[in-house]
């Protein structure tokens, strides 16, 4: 399996991946912005098996960043899950309404991770 960690704190992007790691995903990718992830789906050719994604970044935000991969053929079939501090349900809705196949309130356990991941790719 393979994913996309899109986060703005390195510090967060190192727990989500040692988070991953510990959960059986072999191969993480990690991007800063919504800018660096659209870089790095192309760098890769949008070969993930799911994008975990933070609402809040500079540049680029992650519901933006959302809209943009929904919009391009090669990446609106990846799973989408917000990682996220944000708990407010409008925040929920319009990720949702927006493509998201699930939500992450930071902070989270590996139990929790795995079993999303393992909801949105079915593996």
């Amino acid at each position: 399996m393979k994913a996309l960690i899109v986060d703005d704190s390195s510090t967060m992007r190192k727990i989500i991946k040692k988070t991953l790691m510990q959960a059986g995903v072999a191969t993480i990718v990690e991007a800063e912005d919504g800018i660096d992830a659209m870089q790095k789906m192309k760098e890769n050719g949008a070969d993930f098996d799911v994008v975990l994604l933070d609402i809040n970044m500079p540049r680029v935000d992650g519901v933006t960043t959302l809209k943009q991969l929904k919009a391009i053929d090669e990446t609106k079939g990846i799973p989408v899950i917000m990682c996220t501090s944000e708990a407010e349900k409008e925040k929920v809705v319009e990720c949702i309404r927006g493509g998201a196949s699930d939500y992450i309130v930071k902070p989270f356990s590996k139990d929790l991770i795995a079993e999303k991941i393992s909801k949105v790719v079915g593996k």
